[in-house]
């Protein structure tokens, strides 16, 4: 059930909420949280749609925040709210309410879905793209007891991460941190396997990830051992090869999908590692609501040598910087799809990449 309200305001969007629950029969709020999607017109289509998948496993209520910005003296200055208030349907198991803010209400979303949020649930803020360079001294990130961003939709994806470390706050999140997830789970198990000692490691991936540069800055950072980073065309990241004193223990995955996880003296195994939709990044990121100690940790210590590499320095515990080639280069790397330490290409030249791209790792 869809309902529209033009010049309207937070009074009346609750009171239409009511009515929808009612007519479809289900008065009853049985919603765990309130997930705050502030997105621009472009990309609220794909957001939503992640967010609606994500809330069949964490029934929510949804507000997207759209804020619309006239070209004219005199729409900047006239204040509007409209809404849609969907219940039921493409709402998923919980209700969503797309916000369009016009005029001087722009620069204060904060006082449009403060009375919109559920009471005695926790608040979360996802920002798709154009996220602000400190998500918790955001008006809206403030409100929120969990804030996710996309470093992957930035225009220098990886020297986002620099800033991302700097504006750090319990409760902060990545979704490149996320993607790569499996690949820390799957080389964690692996290592469990043998009585073995890393002496030197190695991340491949796409050039400019994120993703693939917090993976390399995890194992750095939890082994203590050199990560070399290496450019593949990808998809996403394609391997991981950790050398110890009983052989190389390694992860390929070359298609995004199947990966083949090889330890020496055992038998190669198939594994299943394929690229995860946004929904399920989402869903993932809404299982815990408590702050993130490792990636707090682990982008600390990966950007410190981001940058000592971008100065033309060598970071202390890693092998010196080596002229990159069109099949290699030195950067520090991250997982995610975050890692652990390598050399890394100064993030100024990185390559511009459009806000709207989605990423899988």
């Amino acid at each position: 059930m869809n309902i529209d309200l033009t010049d309207t305001t937070a009074s009346r969007i609750n009171k239409a909420m009511v009515e929808g629950r009612r007519a479809i029969g289900s008065p009853a709020v049985g919603m765990v949280l309130t997930l705050v999607i502030v997105t621009d017109e472009e990309n609220a289509y794909d957001a939503l749609k992640a967010a609606s998948e994500a809330s069949r496993e964490h029934p929510s209520r949804t507000l997207v925040v759209i804020r619309r910005v006239s070209r004219s003296p005199r729409g900047r200055t006239t204040s509007r709210l409209d809404a849609e208030v969907r219940v039921g349907g493409e709402a998923g198991t919980g209700e969503t309410v797309v916000l369009r803010l016009y005029g001087e209400v722009v620069d204060h979303a904060q006082s449009v879905v403060l009375p919109l949020l559920l009471p005695d649930a926790p608040v979360v803020v996802w920002w798709p793209i154009n996220a602000p360079s400190d998500p918790a001294r955001d008006p809206l990130g403030a409100l929120a007891q969990r804030r996710i961003t996309d470093a992957y939709t930035a225009e220098h994806p990886v020297g986002e991460l620099s800033a991302r470390a700097d504006s750090y706050a319990p409760g902060d999140t990545d979704l490149s941190w996320t993607r790569i997830t499996p690949w820390r789970s799957m080389l964690a198990a692996a290592l469990d396997q043998v009585v073995c000692t890393v002496t030197a490691a190695e991340v491949e991936g796409e050039e400019f990830n994120p993703s693939v540069e917090l993976l390399a800055m995890w194992l750095a950072e939890r082994l203590g051992t050199p990560v070399t980073r290496t450019v593949s065309s990808g998809p996403g990241l394609t391997a991981v090869r950790l050398q110890t004193d009983c052989g190389q223990i390694g992860l390929d995955r070359p298609d995004g999908s199947l990966a083949t996880l090889s330890i020496a003296g055992q038998p190669d195994r198939a594994v299943a590692l394929k690229r995860r939709e946004t929904a399920e990044l989402i869903a993932e990121e809404l299982r815990r609501l408590d702050p993130d100690d490792t990636y707090a940790s682990v982008l600390r210590f990966g950007v410190g040598r981001l940058e000592d590499t971008a100065n033309g320095d060598a970071p202390a515990g890693r092998e010196p910087a080596q002229e990159p080639s069109q099949e290699s280069s030195q950067e520090p790397s991250q997982e995610q799809e975050p890692d652990a330490a390598g050399e890394a290409k100064p993030p100024a030249k990185a390559a511009r990449k459009p806000a709207a791209r989605k990423a899988r790792t």
